[in-house]
């Protein structure tokens, strides 16, 4: 293993920071592992303040010119940014299966397609905002969207390609320059993502990626003094953080934090379904902000609907996620394996009942059971707190207004599921549950025009389809008294 370049799954990629159109290497390195199997993947460059400074001072640089392309100018560049992934979804696919432990067969088929349609879509939506006016009795009011400046993007390891480019499209479509964090637990396809861009023709300094961990580069770049934008999707501690550095300098921040959803399937609902799609919250390790931990099952099929999902999860091959059967992967680090494995051990102090699971798998060291506990109580640690891996609560319910209530008894708002065919009680119990997002008999369907984002704890602001371009531009209205001009 060397420092600059590795191989990794047969693709090639850079172990270095990408400011100002260049790689530049760090003396200070953090060693980066495969989470399938433990092996030593790259020794990646570990930016600090230094290279934050650099990469903020590039991408100030290369505003100016990059504002000034506006929407026509920057949509071909953008448009060839997501050709480039297209073209490379062998490459970005196998790398962050390697890197993530994510499935291989998901990242093909579906991940790294949507990051290349995160960049079109928001290339093509900024040509829309042109000539948005709003008249008055007295003046036409002309809305810009005019391009805020700097934008700092952080972001998660369980699906870094696609949540950095559902930043990075809008961000750059607006007309700012980025400089993307990416995360230390699996930073490989941001950094080929840089090497795309600049394939691409995206010019130096528009977009730049510093390495590095959180307490380091991370801190470095959402305390600067020169940025104008922070996006960040990851914990709500890690948050908190994060907004007490952009409040002392009043720099405007987007979230995407945690969430602990509800899943709720009532006694009308097609049951098959639901329960094919409550397995489905296995997938990734559990690893899914969005997924709905807590199934909220009404009392009268109970027992049918519980042997549903029995056999529904009997079918969640563990394992390798290269091997197109397997549909629960490793989680993606020792000290997160940690983690779950406490949130499991307290679970059963508190008298909780494992249903199945509640142990480390033999596939590997960092493969843990699909697991299911009943009995949790509603103030109980595992009803209440995140716990981001293949861990769900089974709760009953007796009417709407309860399940209401236990739907909305967290912290967090970020998302929920709902099962049921009565559409005047689908859109009752929805309208009433907090969260960003309610799927009904559906789950995990992100619309790039629909707005997203969390409540409460879940997170600040909205992302999706002009939702974006709020946060990442700034709104100027130019109003005009009506017949003022001679002509």
């Amino acid at each position: 293993m060397s420092a600059g370049r590795v191989n990794i799954a047969g693709v090639e990629v850079s172990t270095d920071h990408y400011i100002d159109g260049c790689r530049v290497a760090s003396k200070e390195r953090f060693l980066d592992r495969s989470p399938i199997d433990g092996a030593a993947l790259a020794e990646i460059s570990a930016g600090a303040a230094a290279e934050a400074d650099q990469a903020v001072a590039a991408a100030r640089k290369a505003f100016p010119a990059w504002a000034a392309l506006g929407p026509e100018g920057r949509a071909p560049i953008l448009r060839r940014l997501a050709e480039g992934i297209k073209e490379r979804v062998a490459d970005l696919s196998a790398v962050e299966t390697v890197d993530n432990g994510s499935l291989l067969s998901g990242n093909q088929h579906r991940v790294v397609p949507r990051a290349a349609l995160n960049i079109s879509y928001f290339a093509e939506h900024a040509l829309t905002l042109r000539g948005h006016t709003i008249d008055s009795p007295e003046v036409v009011n002309h809305v810009h969207y005019d391009p805020a400046g700097v934008a700092v993007l952080i972001t998660p390891w369980n699906a870094p390609l696609m949540l950095t480019t559902w930043k990075v499209g809008p961000a750059l479509a607006a007309g700012n320059t980025i400089v993307i964090k990416p995360p230390e637990w699996a930073p490989l396809t941001c950094s080929l993502l840089a090497d795309i861009a600049e394939k691409a023709g995206v010019p130096a300094g528009v977009l730049n990626v510093v390495q590095g961990i959180g307490e380091d580069a991370g801190a470095a770049l959402v305390e600067h003094g020169d940025i104008d934008r922070i996006s960040f999707t990851g914990s709500t501690g890690t948050a908190k953080l994060i907004g007490t550095a952009a409040a002392r300098s009043i720099t405007p921040m987007s979230s995407e934090l945690g969430g602990k959803s509800p899943f709720i399937v009532c006694a009308d609902a097609d049951l098959k379904a639901a329960a094919q799609t409550v397995a489905g919250q296995y997938i990734n390790a559990g690893q899914v902000c969005l997924a709905g931990t807590r199934i909220l099952v009404e009392e009268k099929i109970e027992a049918e609907f519980l042997g549903l999902v029995r056999e529904a999860v009997s079918h969640m091959v563990v394992g390798d996620p290269r091997d197109a059967a397997t549909r629960v992967g490793p989680l993606i680090h020792p000290e997160h394996f940690e983690r779950v494995q406490g949130f499991v051990e307290r679970a059963r102090s508190d008298g909780a009942e494992a249903l199945w699971g509640g142990a480390r798998h033999n596939q590997g060291d960092l493969f843990f059971q699909p697991t299911l506990f009943a009995g949790a109580k509603i103030d109980q640690e595992i009803f209440q707190s995140e716990v981001f891996g293949p861990v769900l609560t089974w709760n009953t319910f007796k009417n709407d207004d309860e399940v209401i209530a236990v739907a909305n008894a967290t912290k967090y708002g970020l998302a929920g599921t709902l099962f049921t065919s009565d559409e005047a009680r689908a859109m009752r119990i929805a309208s009433q549950v907090v969260a960003g997002t309610i799927w009904v008999n559906c789950f995990f369907v992100r619309e790039l025009a629909a707005p997203f984002g969390g409540s409460r704890a879940s997170g600040i602001g909205r992302e999706g389809g002009t939702w974006s371009f709020d946060f990442y531009s700034d709104i100027k209205n130019v109003a005009v008294r009506k017949g003022s001009f001679k002509h």
